[in-house]
């Protein structure tokens, strides 16, 4: 296989434990599998969600996450905190099943079917940063700065259940929406975008129910959410 090749670096999963001061819980501390671990409609053997509400299920079953995009955050919050970040010497700061290489948020698109050791992946939508990266992290603001960078990872359904280890090509089988990469939606959320030409061109693809939603809203009402919550939790 190729340098330049697609693949998964480290398969992670994890259980439900406390994170924070204030009790709150989450599965983000995502560990690697070192033997081949199924994935079915719902995700990994082995890993779990702590809050299944916006978590978890047939649309979020795996998230992925692009390696290279570590060196960056190192370096902006050494820059930003003053402080080294030992969860950035190794995959699974950003709660990822996949840790994966020569793939990133430009480079993968909604619709898109993807081979992935035995199964088959389908690219569902980016992730929504959320205030658990700032405990995660120790940075107030580290969901925030997710949301702005567009490096927040994307979430598949599985097409095909099967096995995947580290070390397997992620193989491209069908991009139905070439024009529609996980980035650029991503910045339309982040971007405010409610311009009616371009949210109808959204509501056009096989979004997820959450995202359909929020694009819906946008074009029905000419505004946009509030991200209070979603980003710092309930202040």
């Amino acid at each position: 296989m190729s340098s330049s090749t697609p693949h998964i670096l480290q398969v992670l999963a994890g259980p439900v434990a406390p994170l924070g001061p204030a009790g709150a819980t989450s599965a983000i501390a995502k560990r690697p599998v070192a033997q081949p671990v199924a994935i079915g409609p719902l995700g990994l053997a082995g890993d779990a969600q702590a809050d299944l509400r916006v978590h978890g299920g047939p649309d979020k079953a795996v998230h992925v996450y692009a390696w290279a995009h570590y060196a960056q955050w190192q370096q902006e919050l050494e820059v930003a905190t003053g402080l080294p970040q030992p969860l950035l010497q190794a995959p699974g700061a950003f709660g990822e099943n996949l840790a994966v290489t020569c793939v990133d948020e430009a480079g993968v698109c909604i619709g898109d079917h993807w081979r992935a050791g035995t199964a088959v992946l389908q690219v569902t939508q980016g992730r929504q940063p959320c205030w658990k990266l700032n405990l995660r992290f120790g940075v107030p603001d580290m969901a925030t700065r997710v949301q702005k960078s567009l490096r927040a990872g994307w979430y598949c359904r599985t097409l095909q259940g099967g096995v995947v280890q580290a070390g397997d090509a992620l193989e491209l089988l069908e991009r139905p929406h070439p024009g529609w990469t996980v980035q650029r939606l991503l910045a339309l959320i982040r971007d405010r975008e409610c311009n009616p030409d371009v949210l109808g061109a959204v509501l056009d693809l096989p979004l997820p129910p959450s995202w359909h939603k929020l694009f819906a809203r946008r074009l029905e009402q000419g505004l946009t959410e509030d991200w209070t919550a979603r980003l710092q939790g309930q202040v």
